[in-house]
């Protein structure tokens, strides 16, 4: 088994009366993507914070590489961090703003040049940061995090602004990462964005951990059901009931712990159409909200 380079055991934080981050646990390993997610304010955003050592915890641990933050000798090589609110000067150029950070990533002017290319902007480059748009101010961000040729990745909503294009591009970019062997840890609070390129899975809700473990194995054997309003919705709803159970989801739809083709199966046997029910596979969507049996809006 990859030895971890990032731990967080017992992470918490407190402000006065209000938990912000109760007992927070994973690990990070090389070569793979973690998705810390879940609703804004759920605590995602003060777990970088903690992690980073922007932020004292009031409880637990974060180590990288075996040691916090602060104690890494040679930061910006160990990881890069791009958080959600990255301050810029708006009349600098995106190539000044990376050739000021270069130092003291011990980047060259060539490497400055290169990350550019490498989150698409190079074309943009010389023009003033004000007029970059949410989605370039994103991208500048990550090529920030990547000077130092870090090996772990730290990303906060990266996206944010960004058109589907652009989704698609940072999930091309993110596994392209992760393959090269850089541990990558990404928050967000757009499941459905994040839910095609992690492996691992952490789910937040209200300050604390509802499940910490692969996708893999909060997605296995289940499905979701959709059903038709109709006459028949009520009887094929209590057919359905005799043998699955179906925990319903805050949208209508239905969380079955059955893989989606064995319950297709079943519904055709039983003569119901698709037209009366249709089946997905669980996505990551769902599975937050049955994990949390909410009716909190998450991926809006």
């Amino acid at each position: 088994m990859t030895t971890p380079i990032v731990v967080a055991e017992g992470l918490s934080k407190r402000f006065g009366r209000r938990d912000a981050v109760t007992d927070m646990s994973f690990s990070l390993v090389p070569g793979r993507v973690l998705g810390l997610l879940g609703p804004n304010g759920s605590g995602k955003s003060t777990t970088l914070k903690m992690l980073l050592g922007l932020m004292r915890p009031t409880a637990g641990t974060a180590l990288i590489d075996g040691v916090p933050y602060a104690r890494l000798r040679h930061p910006a090589r160990t990881i890069g961090a791009a958080l959600e609110n990255t301050a810029f000067s708006p009349t600098r150029s995106g190539r000044d703003h990376l050739r000021v950070l270069a130092p003291y990533a011990g980047a060259s002017n060539a490497e400055v040049d290169a990350v550019l290319e490498t989150v698409g902007i190079s074309d943009d480059a010389h023009r003033a940061v004000k007029q970059y748009s949410l989605g370039m101010r994103q991208r500048l961000a990550l090529a920030a995090a990547l000077l130092g040729r870090p090996r772990v990745l730290v990303l906060d909503e990266p996206a944010n602004g960004l058109d589907p294009i652009g989704i698609t591009w940072l999930r091309q970019t993110l596994s392209a990462l992760a393959q090269s062997g850089v541990a990558v840890l990404v928050s967000s609070h757009h499941l459905a964005e994040v839910d095609r390129v992690v492996q691992d899975v952490v789910l937040m809700h209200r300050a604390r951990t509802v499940f910490a473990g692969t996708r893999e194995d909060l997605l296995r054997g289940a499905s979701v059901l959709t059903l038709a309003t109709g006459e028949r919705e009520d009887a094929v709803r209590t057919l359905l009931r005799e043998r699955f159970d179906l925990r319903p989801l805050p949208d209508g739809r239905f969380w079955v712990g059955e893989r989606a083709e064995v319950l297709e199966g079943v519904l055709r046997t039983r003569g119901i159409d698709r037209g009366e029910a249709s089946v997905t596979a669980a996505d990551l969507e769902s599975a937050f909200m049955v994990q949390t049996a909410t009716t909190t809006a998450v991926a809006q």
